[in-house]
């Protein structure tokens, strides 16, 4: 046979290539395949609120403290705290041998600047900062909080897994302007992010990062515990829809689909795969509405529509029919959780009137005003919210318009402001994990501070606010969350819409995979 020129000058490139040390290396490095639920838009984690960028967070970034399955926090970064001066004073010790990935030293001053940019977009974190008379770093390796109040949540402020957490990054980053979203990515976390591989809309790279030491107790456990890792790389790849996510994982061209789709779950069961639902708090779903902008700025309209929310409905056009997978109907914290009560979820049971609403809403106002409402389409869960959610604004009389954008432009669109008729909206869907409701300091749209999208604002609010946080055991907590739950469902800062149980489905090939949301380290080949 004889050869082409071309083909001998390929192989003599490739003869002596594959001799060398480095490329042996790169070929016997182990990469675990993950299918993400969503493209990663944004990489900065304490701007956007969007599950995705917190995940990503994870990978790259490091807290003081974690969480682990059951909720309980324990140091992370830091080796412990001491608390004194009548618990106004609280110093956090860094553990030794913390390296950013450019090589240098994490410091005091660096978490410092850290934490005081997560505050500015958490609500959690303001009401630290609130609390904080002066936040300091007297060395390299301690954190001080000086309080003007005592404040025994701050662990659990600085170490929830819900968005957004407490991700410390260097001081150059921390420092620069919470509200527009950071491009450069570096972090002390187990993976770094390979930045040059990265493809918009398809493709982010995370290798690991060999100067990052695991704490030395414990046991792994969502974010807590030792962050240990088994593969030298993670690719994300994002599918253009769930289906072929499902047909990848089948053909054992991906390892992991972060959700795999209800409908399909008996394909999967017939594959070589394991189904698990990570976290039973599941999903918690909302239609947020705009209060600044008619017709959902009239709070007699927000709570005449409540009569026309069919959670079941909603649940069911995620999850489909297994009551395995759903459950309705849920008020504001997020059921099965300490908060979770049955306060004010009559209105939600028994059959919809339509007709009766439609009179309703029309009594307390409504005049024909455009409802916009916005949908992700390429959102496995969100999509089918927003269809039942505009069926249900038409049944009521309303004026509806949807917006069908992607999941990237729908986070930014939410963020103005202005009337519909200059590209503001009025109405969207949402899912976010049952952490994101634990409690009415972290969930942001029940805070009533005006500050998340929805710009819901309410003294009553705020005061039960402060006065959980300043509640001296749980069963006060539980009182004022029954307080907070039933002047949630007179002033509706949105409507929950039901909590669905989402599997993650994995090849038999890799174990380790923890409970909670998806994290990477502990994760290995079988």
């Amino acid at each position: 046979m004889q050869l082409s020129r071309r083909s001998l000058l390929k192989a003599a490139a490739i003869a002596p290539a594959m001799s060398l040390p480095g490329i042996v290396r790169a070929q016997a490095q182990t990469t675990l395949r993950f299918m993400p639920v969503i493209d990663l838009t944004f990489l900065d984690p304490i701007f956007s609120t969007a599950q995705v960028s917190r995940n990503h967070g994870f990978m790259v970034y490091d807290t003081l403290y974690g969480m682990n399955s059951a909720l309980e926090i324990s140091p992370q970064m830091v080796s412990g705290h001491v608390v004194s001066h009548d618990d106004k004073q609280w110093d956090l010790t860094l553990r030794d041998a913390l390296f950013w990935h450019d090589g240098e030293r994490v410091l005091a001053h660096d978490c410092v600047a850290s934490i005081k940019r997560w505050a500015l977009r958490d609500g959690f974190g303001a009401e630290l900062m609130a609390a904080t008379e002066e936040l300091s770093a007297p060395d390299d390796r301690t954190i001080r909080f000086r309080l003007r109040r005592p404040f025994p949540l701050l662990p659990t402020a600085l170490g929830k897994a819900a968005v957004q957490a407490a991700f410390m990054m260097p001081e150059r980053l921390a420092a620069q302007d919470a509200f527009k979203a950071l491009k450069e990515v570096v972090g002390s976390g187990p993976f770094r992010f390979v930045a040059d591989e990265r493809i918009d809309g398809a493709r982010n790279v995370y290798a690991k990062f060999d100067k990052y030491v695991p704490r030395g107790d414990g046991r792994p456990d969502w974010t807590a515990g030792p962050k240990i890792v088994h593969y030298d790389r993670v690719v994300w790849t994002t599918m253009p829809d769930a289906a072929t996510g499902v047909a990848a994982l089948q053909r054992g061209e991906q390892d992991w689909q972060e959700t795999a789709p209800h409908d399909l779950l008996p394909i999967l069961k017939r594959a070589d795969v394991n189904i698990r639902v990570l976290d039973p708090r599941g999903y918690t779903c909302m239609m947020r509405v705009n209060h600044l902008q008619p017709p959902f700025d009239n709070p007699a309209i927000r709570r005449a529509l409540m009569g026309a929310i069919d959670q079941a409905s909603f649940m069911t056009a995620v999850a489909g029919d297994d009551p395995a997978y759903q459950v309705s109907p849920i008020g504001f914290f997020a059921p099965g959780t300490p908060l979770a009560s049955d306060v004010g979820l009559d209105v939600l049971r028994g059959s919809r009137d339509m007709v009766k609403v439609k009179a309703d809403i029309k009594a307390a106002g409504y005049n024909g005003e455009k409802v916009v409402l916005l949908v992700p389409l390429n959102s496995l869960a969100q999509k089918p919210l927003g269809d039942v959610a505009a069926d249900m604004l038409r049944q009521a009389g309303m004026n509806v318009e949807v917006a069908g954008l992607d999941f990237g432009t729908v986070l930014q669109r939410q963020l103005r402001k202005e009337p519909v008729a200059d590209g503001g909206w009025s109405a969207g869907v949402g899912n976010w994990q049952g952490i994101d409701w634990l409690n009415p300091a972290a969930n942001t749209n029940l805070r009533g501070d005006g500050r998340a999208a929805g710009w819901y604002k309410s003294d009553k609010m705020g005061s039960l606010r402060n006065a959980w946080l300043a509640a001296p055991n749980l069963a006060e907590q539980q009182r004022i969350c029954r307080d907070i739950q039933a002047l949630a469902f007179e002033e509706v800062p949105y409507y929950p819409i039901g909590q669905y149980n989402q599997p993650t489905a994995y090849r038999k090939t890799i174990t380790g995979i923890l409970d909670g949301t998806a994290v990477f380290w502990n994760v290995r080949p079988a």
